[in-house]
């Protein structure tokens, strides 16, 4: 098997077998890095990559959006008004090439993501 076989296997065993809390974690993760290669495409003109990677994020804020009950606590209406935000932001954002836009919801994504690794953590070291 190649490398790259061995590190797609490796990926797909990991999402495969991650609790929910720890699934949560990967797409924010993920929805951090493909805001940081969007600014970073945007700073060097290349449009394409940047559009890709707003496109995605804006995916996996669909997908958190989606997957939300906000019924289930008292911060989960803020938290769905606040994905809608943040995807009207990145359309903004694709549609004038707006770094700035991107570096918003980057920094918005970075907390969240944080917060809810912290609350993962929790979960686990309160676990059996």
């Amino acid at each position: 098997m190649t490398t790259q076989a061995l590190r797609n296997r490796y990926v797909s065993d990991s999402v495969a077998t991650a609790p929910p809390s720890r699934l949560l974690v990967m797409l924010y993760d993920r929805l951090v890095l493909d805001l940081m290669i969007a600014g970073q495409s945007l700073e060097a003109g290349d449009r394409p990559t940047a559009s890709a990677r707003i496109q995605h994020a804006q995916e996996i804020i669909m997908e958190l959006r989606a997957t939300l009950d906000p019924t289930a606590w008292s911060g989960g209406p803020g938290l769905a008004s606040l994905y809608s935000y943040l995807i009207t932001e990145l359309v903004q954002a694709n549609v004038t090439g707006d770094r700035s836009k991107v570096e918003a919801v980057q920094s918005f994504a970075e907390q969240l993501r944080d917060a809810w690794r912290e609350a993962a953590a929790q979960v686990i070291g309160s676990g059996p």
